[in-house]
């Protein structure tokens, strides 16, 4: 616990600017019209692709012994596949919503 403490404190910077981000983030999100928020969260699901090539990255540039960069590496992958996957629901779910629906025809 104290060598998270002394690594918080030796990284004041990075750790306020992480807070100030996610309070920009929810900020700018809960101004988002409703309208547009499927389509725009779809988008920035399927940019996750990109945290999953650098995932693969790190997880090829660690050393074997290093199991920290290797499990991050593995959540990473894990969750931006999930996050991937699920933007893509996300827009076909979207664009079913305008395609015109099928009537029966009556015999």
């Amino acid at each position: 616990m104290e060598q998270l403490m002394n690594y918080l404190l030796e990284h004041r910077e990075m750790v306020f600017i992480i807070i100030l981000s996610i309070f920009l983030g929810v900020e700018v999100i809960s101004n988002v019209p409703t309208v547009l928020h499927t389509p725009l969260m779809s988008g920035a699901n399927a940019i996750h692709g990109v945290v999953i090539i650098g995932a693969i990255i790190v997880m090829g540039q660690a050393a074997a012994d290093n199991y920290p960069a290797l499990v991050l590496g593995f959540l990473a992958v894990v969750l931006g596949t999930l996050n991937v996957v699920g933007g893509f629901v996300v827009t076909d779910r979207m664009l079913e919503m305008f395609k015109k629906k099928k009537t029966k025809k009556e015999s």
